[in-house]
């Protein structure tokens, strides 16, 4: 219990049971009748029986009585339910490939919606981050702007399909466009996660120029290739608007992807189904923390209650007292 007060200035008042105790002891003397008696040898050495002891038991329940009621007065508080609740937060764009590879069969259904899933599950996770969404395949475009309202977020997210865009795969100005999404922002953390599938085939700036941005801007850069080993079954469509799968080669620029994180001081993934892309996702969580505010709450309960109940016993104790043990003659 940490007893506090809501008017401590309130207890300056216990200070009237100084001379109100005096005055008792000062006149206390004289209170009493007195009886003259020729000689008090025969009341030597006689006990003394508990009532003598407790002649000024009365006052003592009556002093502590008005201590108690001073003490209501200055409103008790018990302020012992403290929250200190830390506020963790940073500016992430999530960079997302969806050039026609992404549809490649290796994933639960296809690397895509393996892939929106988990960034859903990231996205939910961050409470308060501000996030946006970059898409590119031939072509970048910034689909959501950064943003708190991570469930707008995910919606749009969930309906992220390949063929919204020119094929072929942008690195580079998928980066450049998250860029521009973090230049102006004035978080202490800033990052970038890109996850692709493939190599640089397109687009108008270099993946390491675009990296070498991030890097003078203090952004950092996770990317995450996403393909297992080996051959993989890829989308083809006939003339007739049909699809059957062919077993390709998983062709994953890793080197540059290394690079890029390396130089921005990100971090380089490999996931190779679903189940590590996540565990993918729960690293850079746990890696992309920045504190940016500390909330204190008190919660304060009232308890005067029980300072007036226990001011009403000790007066209904001397009420009794008084009346069954410690009677006198009027």
């Amino acid at each position: 219990m940490n007893l506090q007060f809501a008017h401590p200035d309130y207890l300056w008042f216990l200070l009237i049971l100084v001379p109100c105790i005096a005055w008792y002891i000062y006149s206390s003397r004289n209170r009493y009748a007195s009886m003259g008696i020729s000689s008090t040898a025969s009341f030597k050495g006689r006990p003394r029986t508990f009532k003598q002891y407790l002649l000024h038991f009365l006052f003592a329940l009556r002093m502590i009585a008005i201590a108690v009621l001073i003490i209501i007065i200055a409103r008790p508080q018990d302020s012992q339910h403290t929250v200190e609740t830390k506020t963790s937060g940073t500016d992430i764009v999530i960079s997302l490939d969806i050039s026609s590879s992404m549809l490649a069969g290796d994933f639960d259904p296809n690397r895509l919606e393996a892939a929106k899933r988990v960034a859903s599950g990231f996205i939910s996770g961050r409470k308060n981050d501000n996030i946006g969404l970059v898409i590119f395949a031939g072509e970048s475009f910034t689909a959501v702007p950064m943003t708190t309202d991570h469930a707008q977020l995910i919606n749009y997210l969930n309906e992220v399909e390949v063929g919204i865009l020119e094929d072929n795969t942008a690195i580079g100005d998928g980066i450049a466009t998250a860029i521009n999404r973090l230049k102006d922002s004035e978080a202490k953390s800033k990052s970038i996660i890109l996850l692709t599938d493939g190599s640089h085939n397109a687009g108008q700036l270099p993946p390491m120029d675009a990296a070498e941005i991030a890097q003078r801007k203090g952004i950092k850069i996770y990317t995450i290739g996403v393909g297992k080993n080996g051959n993989a079954p890829f989308p083809e469509y006939d003339a007739f608007g049909g699809v059957h799968y062919i077993n390709l080669p998983v062709v994953i620029d890793e080197k540059t992807l290394e690079q890029i994180a390396q130089l921005t001081g990100g971090k380089y993934f490999r996931a190779v189904n679903e189940h590590v892309l996540a565990d993918v996702f729960k690293e850079i969580d746990r890696l992309e923390t920045s504190e940016t505010s500390v909330q204190k709450t008190t919660l304060v309960e009232e308890t005067y209650l029980i300072w007036a109940i226990l001011a009403m016993c000790l007066l209904a104790f001397e009420l009794l007292f008084r009346s069954l043990v410690l009677r006198h003659i009027p």
